[in-house]
């Protein structure tokens, strides 16, 4: 089943993010199965959240995995939303 993570920076975050850039792109490459697409928002020309496209067997699966996350665990959330989805047209994930 397939999940899309939207995650919001806090104001203000972008050296806790570059700080623990390295240990999230560990994360994602190590969970490769799972994340699927993902990708940083950017607004003048600085990161303030990610998009992650998630192939987990449910919700809570999907949310443990998010927990998982270096960014997740240093706080650099200010919100996360995680809605279920279903891909119509683009590439196969």
């Amino acid at each position: 089943m397939l999940f899309v993570a939207l995650c919001f920076d806090k104001p203000g975050h972008v050296d806790l993010r570059m700080s623990t850039r390295a240990a999230h792109l560990a994360f994602l490459d190590a969970h490769a199965a799972q994340v699927k697409l993902g990708g940083p928002f950017v607004e003048n020309d600085k990161p303030v959240g990610s998009m992650l496209i998630l192939d987990c067997p449910d919700e809570a699966s999907a949310r443990a995995l998010l927990a998982q996350d270096p960014y997740a665990a240093a706080g650099l959330f200010e919100r996360v939303e995680l809605k279920a989805w279903k891909r119509v047209v683009g590439a196969e994930l």
